[in-house]
């Protein structure tokens, strides 16, 4: 039987949108989830696992987050997480690969806090609600709305620290949503493309990080070859790296993963000099595409996690939809 009054499930996990000031003088902290209004008609369930600052979520918290979403969305129209924005984007991604649902799920935040009197938060969470409870945003995969623009988890990032307008990204947003005084209008410009997901064990995997620069000889690499079960690079245009870095990486056996440090663009394997992404490939690297370092750290996560094997995860970074 079909229900008189939409459902929707807010989600609260901390961040910049529950932050306060603290009484002690320490600083913003995330202290109380905010209460979702105008919506007169929706009947709305606010749930909150986590009241944490986004740099002290894990990918263990994205695992447990997804495991509740897929627990609630069955009995919601709609399903909604506000979220730090500074690790946003990771959980987001993490969502896409984990999250088989076709019920809406939209994440937001804010770049202001409560106290403050440009607090951004209530009216990116109604947007985000509006976006959820939207016929059209079903089986799109987890959405990002901040600002008023709709983004596609696999693509948006954080590209500014402190404006308001802090989300991005190639090719930039998918949709819009704007008010007037009697409407939300939800208009998508672009459908995302269809993706696979994963249900891996754990989140568990150890994978660093490494930021290519001029002069770079491979400092910090042997630590991670050492301790790591994969590896990231962020590396220099479409996948360069200085020729230092060429041997340590043809006798490295966990996933190497060549990004960019580069803000758009794809990982081509073009330049056959030493340490030229063409050189790297051959060294057995495996170049990211279009993800950025830290969306396909989350990746080799889930295919480590997923029980993967190199090959398998060569073949999945090179499809183009993940």
């Amino acid at each position: 039987m079909q229900r008189s009054r939409k459902r929707l499930a807010v989600i609260h996990t901390g961040g910049t949108i529950a932050s306060r000031p603290s009484p002690d003088g320490r600083g913003l902290t995330p202290q109380q989830a905010p209460s979702l209004t105008g919506l007169p008609d929706v009947e709305v369930h606010d749930v909150q696992p986590l009241n944490l600052p986004s740099p002290h979520i894990t990918p263990a918290h994205m695992l447990e987050l997804a495991g509740l979403i897929t627990a609630l969305a069955p009995d919601h129209d709609g399903v909604v997480v506000t979220h730090g924005t500074d690790t946003l984007e990771e959980t987001a991604f993490a969502l896409h690969l984990l999250l088989g649902t076709p019920t809406p799920v939209v994440l937001t935040g804010s770049m202001r806090h409560a106290a403050e009197v440009s607090w951004d938060g209530p009216a990116n969470l109604l947007d985000a609600a509006g976006v959820a409870l939207h016929p059209h945003s079903s089986g799109r995969g987890p959405l990002v709305v901040f600002g008023g623009d709709i983004f596609d988890a696999r693509t948006v990032t954080k590209v500014h620290t402190t404006a308001v307008d802090a989300f991005g990204g190639y090719p930039g947003p998918i949709g819009r949503i704007d008010r007037t005084e009697t409407a939300a209008h939800v208009r998508f410009f672009a459908t995302p493309e269809q993706r696979q997901t994963y249900a891996p064990d754990s989140l568990k995997a150890r994978v660093d990080i490494l930021y290519a620069y001029a002069g770079w000889r491979g400092e910090g690499y042997a630590g991670a070859r050492a301790e790591a079960d994969g590896i990231v690079i962020a590396a220099l245009g479409t996948g360069n790296l200085p020729a230092e870095l060429l041997p340590l990486i043809a006798k490295t056996r966990q996933p190497v993963i060549i990004a960019t440090r580069t803000h758009a663009g794809p990982v081509l394997p073009v330049y056959g000099y030493a340490g030229g992404g063409a050189t790297l490939v051959q060294a057995g690297a495996i170049p990211a595409s279009f993800l950025n370092a830290h969306k396909a750290r989350i990746l080799l996560l889930t295919l480590l996690g997923s029980g993967l094997g190199k090959e398998e995860i060569r073949r999945i970074f090179g499809e183009a939809g993940f």
